[in-house]
């Protein structure tokens, strides 16, 4: 039977590599040798899939134009798995040719989580854009926009719908008839998302790539299949595509804003921090003596995902602690410990960057709170 990938569930696919069989994903490991200074969330397969990047790959190394297209929905508080997002984009920051799209999805977070547009706005600005300003990422070098506000995006997006049927979404998204009107036709402003830097006001036809969670791949194989069907009229290039898995919740589930005791938010103080994780599902034994005996598992430990995706990013010290832990040199609370503190480290100085950072957005993009006096 096949599958389905839902954008909007909070769940952790149960296989990385039958999704990638299903849906025709190509593995990311065999271009990782091709790529210069890989990111370690690629030496790590934490990257593990693609589509066409070796396109994007040739235009990198060649110094050619490309464009890389992202997105963030704003109906909660930004937490690490969001940060993941960020990272790439730092990373394709640095390449010569990089044109960068950054796309507010207002529309869905109103159509998907009920949102008002100026709540939406404010979450946008205060939690994402002067995080991910904070974080290191020039936004003065990206196209930011947001979905309610661009004409180019709304006029695609309809022009886009007249070859897509009420039978493919239902297909892709698993609509039924109690489906809302805004949820059936939000895909398409999604679609036109992805493919608008390729609209002759933007870049023209450009190899386009896109960083996401598998979460995502619906919205890519119906833009994908969508630039070959207007490409008569627009020239499109089926954008590419890279995938990371999702980062585990601290107890359950993927990393998500709506559960916010699974989450580390940018913006939690020092206290909620150490009880998150202090209260984290790990692959410890039942006792320390039993854990000094026999080990414990790494494997399934919910404080080493933090390392492994974000906490130690240099690859040797992270084979050491996992090393220390299946061994029983080191025990749950100890390692969470540690993990308390190298997250603590890490917020504390990015805290005043990000106090410097929202002052700088709110300049650039309006202070929601003035706007909303108004």
């Amino acid at each position: 039977m096949t599958g389905r990938i839902d954008p909007w569930r909070a769940e952790l696919p149960e296989n990385y590599a039958r999704l990638m069989e299903e849906f025709g994903i190509s593995s990311f490991e065999e271009i990782l040798p091709d790529i210069p200074d890989p990111m370690p969330i690629m030496r790590r397969r934490i990257i593990f899939g693609h589509r066409d990047f070796r396109r994007i790959l040739e235009r990198m190394l060649g110094g050619e134009d490309f464009a890389v297209m992202t997105g963030l929905m704003p109906s909660g508080k930004m937490h690490l798995g969001h940060k993941m997002v960020i990272d790439q984009l730092i990373w394709y920051q640095r390449m010569r040719g990089v044109k960068m799209f950054l796309c507010v999805a207002d529309l869905e977070a109103y159509s998907a989580r009920g949102l008002s547009l100026a709540e939406a706005r404010r979450i946008a600005v205060e939690e994402y854009l002067a995080n991910y300003d904070a974080l290191g990422l020039d936004l003065t070098k990206c196209r930011v926009y947001f979905q309610s506000e661009d004409e180019h995006v709304k006029r695609l997006a309809f022009l886009l719908s007249k070859r897509v049927t009420l039978s493919e979404l239902r297909a892709i998204y698993g609509f039924t008839i109690e489906s809302n009107l805004s949820s059936l036709f939000y895909p398409m402003i999604d679609v036109a998302d992805i493919l608008h830097p390729q609209l002759p006001e933007f870049c023209g036809p450009i190899p386009t790539v896109v960083p996401v969670g598998i979460d995502q791949d619906p919205h890519l194989r119906l833009a994908r299949d969508m630039a070959g069907r207007f490409q008569k009229e627009f020239g499109f290039i089926p954008p590419s595509a890279t995938y990371h898995k999702l980062l585990p919740g601290l107890i359950e589930e993927k990393m998500s804003s709506s559960k916010p005791e699974g989450a580390i938010f940018l913006t939690d103080d020092e206290e909620t921090v150490r009880r998150k994780i202090m209260n984290a599902f790990t692959g410890g034994k039942p006792t320390a003596a039993e854990q000094r005996r026999e080990g414990g598992n790494p494997d399934i430990c919910r404080v080493f995902d933090l390392y492994f995706y974000h906490l130690i990013p240099d690859d040797r010290r992270l084979l050491e602690v996992r090393e220390m832990c299946r061994e029983g040199r080191i025990i749950c609370g100890e390692c969470k410990q540690m993990a308390v503190e190298l997250l603590l480290d890490f917020l504390r100085e990015y805290r005043v960057k990000y106090a410097r950072s929202l002052e700088r957005v709110r300049s650039a993009f309006g202070d929601p709170d003035a706007t909303d006096k108004s």
